[in-house]
């Protein structure tokens, strides 16, 4: 990678993306459904504003370097850096005006996750992760980011964005963790899996995850100390079936059970 700044190349997406995304927010802004079949799926005006801003600082800046994004698809996604771009991941919130939806910025080289940001701007809060430390800055003040110790699912607190969003044998398998969790919660999208950095939450489960949804997310919360695989215990950095927790065995026994 040429010598540049990273943090503050990061940042300066973070910040023009926002510049085009805000002033969409919370009006009346005209939705496009893009699901080919199941559940509805928006896009807006403001998703293709952030990411076609992202994507030509990153072409202008890293002429080499790759582009995975969710409304633009693909570019030289066999190079040896890859960025990852979901403008407003949680773009069903965004809709409805309610503040949990994020930018997700996120960096591989040959296929591995090494840098992620999450950034709302609304509340002006960045999460970021190298997979070796992870910190936050926003209203509250900068500080490092940690999960918490939480081993047993009788203890843990659960996160999923919806139960909707899983197909039947996902569902049942997902059901016998949320039985044995503390307390089981709806919605967040980014923000949930931030909020396990945050060590706020416990353990978060998914599927039907794409590349980059997931990938920005995975440095965050490695940094923090916790552990983000696929649901046989593998990598993530594809999306698909993913558990996030910030306690190992609380992950060991997550997936024994959705693997019963």
């Amino acid at each position: 990678m040429r010598a540049v700044d990273f943090a503050a190349f990061v940042d300066e997406l973070a910040t023009a993306s926002a510049a085009a995304i805000l002033p969409f927010f919370r009006t009346a802004i005209g939705v496009d459904d893009k699901r080919k079949r199941g559940q509805f799926d928006p896009v807006t005006d403001a998703d293709r504003a952030g990411e076609v801003t992202m994507r030509n600082l990153i072409t202008r800046t890293f002429p080499e370097h790759g582009i995975l994004g969710e409304e633009f698809g693909r570019e030289r996604a066999d190079a040896t850096w890859v960025w990852t771009l979901d403008p407003i991941d949680g773009t069903k919130s965004f809709i409805a005006g309610i503040p949990a939806w994020g930018t997700l910025i996120g960096l591989m080289r040959e296929g591995t996750p090494v840098y992620g940001m999450m950034h709302q701007p609304f509340i002006g809060e960045r999460f970021t992760g190298d997979g070796a430390a992870a910190r936050y800055r926003g209203p509250a003040g900068p500080r490092d980011l940690v999960v918490r110790p939480c081993p047993s699912l009788s203890d843990a607190v659960l996160f999923t964005t919806s139960p909707l969003l899983f197909a039947e044998p996902d569902l049942e398998a997902f059901r016998r963790v949320e039985r044995e969790a503390k307390l089981s919660r709806y919605g967040g999208d980014c923000y949930a899996y931030c909020m396990v950095a945050a060590g706020l939450i416990d353990i978060v489960i998914e599927t039907g995850l794409d590349d980059h949804d997931i990938v920005p997310l995975i440095p965050i919360i490695e940094g923090a100390g916790g552990i983000v695989t696929d649901w046989a215990g593998g990598s993530a950095a594809k999306g698909g079936r993913v558990v996030a927790a910030g306690d190992r065995k609380l992950h060991e026994a997550a997936l024994k059970l959705l693997n019963g």
